[in-house]
């Protein structure tokens, strides 16, 4: 076995061995970012999110355009690219409850979040593209 590893590594040349490396590195990279954004938030379901929302700050991540045409009601629009300079709007003695189209965007939030010393971090599971509860539209201007 290990004679054919050794003849099969043998064989390769040096850019297809050095390709296989940075895929193998790459894809341990992927998963090792994958459970730190998973581990940085509590994943909550539509109904365990809609409890209280009252007393959470919730934010959507999402682009303006996005939140424009529709969120969670209640919510307050901070971008994920804006994150890293509005955090500071945010209080770190109430829990935040992220969302965004899908869940990609808020886990990566919540990371961000981890960074600046935030703890009582939650995901909606599925994000507001799943979400069932109350919304809010922004009323486009008429045209004149």
């Amino acid at each position: 076995m290990l004679d054919g590893i050794v003849n099969f590594i043998s064989n390769m040349n040096t850019f297809t061995l050095i390709l296989w490396i940075a895929l193998i590195a790459w894809g341990i990279w992927e998963l090792v970012q994958y459970f730190r954004r998973k581990n940085a938030a509590v994943t909550l379901d539509s109904e365990e999110f809609k409890k209280n929302l009252r007393k959470k700050q919730l934010i959507d991540v999402r682009e303006k355009d996005e939140f424009d045409a529709g969120h969670i009601l209640g919510a307050r629009n901070i971008p994920f690219y804006e994150l890293k300079q509005r955090h500071v709007e945010l209080r770190k003695d109430q829990p935040i409850y992220l969302y965004e189209a899908g869940t990609y965007a808020a886990y990566r939030a919540a990371l961000e979040l981890r960074k600046h010393g935030f703890e009582d971090l939650y995901v909606l599971k599925d994000g507001y593209d799943n979400w069932e509860g109350r919304i809010k539209r922004n009323k486009k201007p008429i045209d004149e």
